[in-house]
């Protein structure tokens, strides 16, 4: 199992991010037929990678993790002969139908070409839950943020990544993934560094001392790496996070890269 890293940073940048490569915002392909939200990062596939693409699985419905969405759908429909399934929390499906795939922001591709052939279908996924897509796994792990969220846990047969989504203060993450076998990689959000700890707590999201907190104590040998830096602090926070985990193996994830499971 291959998972190739589309885009990873906390905002989008002309320039590039401090101390990583993070290109658009969060997407993750995994193989060629999952992926992992669908923020600007999307844009580096080619027309033909898109129309590989089967299932979709989004953490929450914040626009920089699913703001390709639509356009993917849109893009390729016509050379797919099986609607996009995209899956997520019954909740975020509500919120990408009522204000996403309305007729108003974009057309109702749920019901069109047709109700019968619909362009995406919907379903839903909550924490806890799992499904299997030809031998790789995906279960749906718990997360803290301002809307509903959810992380993600992807397992071949002999090795396992966990991504946190947006998440803050999150116990529950960290007690979820140390139970997974063959764990390798855990890659989570730190949007924030610690002098502004305040916003982190205001837009529950991570900030370096926060993360110290919830991994004391957990027994953990996978590699963090870490996403969702916010340009241009990801020099400081990578720095804050390394003086906060002595010990813990850290990088920040690059845009480009592929982690091979």
């Amino acid at each position: 199992m291959k998972v190739r890293v589309l885009g990873c940073s906390g905002a989008i940048s002309s320039g590039p991010v401090a101390a990583n490569d993070a290109g658009g915002t969060t997407a993750l392909l995994v193989d060629h037929d999952i992926m992992i939200d669908a923020g600007t990062g999307v844009a580096v596939l080619t027309d033909a990678e898109l129309a590989r693409v089967d299932h979709v699985f989004l953490t929450h419905s914040h626009l920089d993790h699913i703001a390709y969405l639509p356009l993917m759908i849109d893009a390729v429909g016509d050379a797919r002969d099986a609607p996009l399934i995209v899956h997520a929390s019954r909740a975020t499906l509500d919120i990408l139908q009522a204000h996403i795939f309305n007729n108003l922001i974009w057309p109702d591709f749920t019901r069109i070409p047709s109700p019968q052939a619909p362009g995406v279908r919907f379903e839903a996924l909550e924490v806890g839950e799992r499904i299997t897509l030809n031998e790789r796994t995906v279960a749906a792990l718990p997360a803290r943020h301002t809307v509903p969220s959810m992380g993600f846990a992807v397992s071949s047969e002999t090795a396992c990544l966990a991504f946190s989504g947006d998440t803050t203060t999150n116990p529950a993450f960290w007690a979820a993934i140390s139970a997974l076998p063959g764990l390798r990689h855990v890659i989570v959000e730190t949007a924030f560094p610690d002098a502004q700890i305040k916003l982190a707590h205001a837009a529950h999201h991570y900030c370096p001392s926060l993360i110290a907190n919830d991994v004391r104590g957990v027994e953990m040998k996978a590699e963090l790496l870490i996403s969702h830096l916010k340009p241009p602090h990801g020099a400081q926070i990578l720095d804050e996070l390394r003086a906060a985990l002595p010990g813990v193996s850290l990088r920040a994830l690059r845009s480009g890269e592929v982690l091979i499971l």
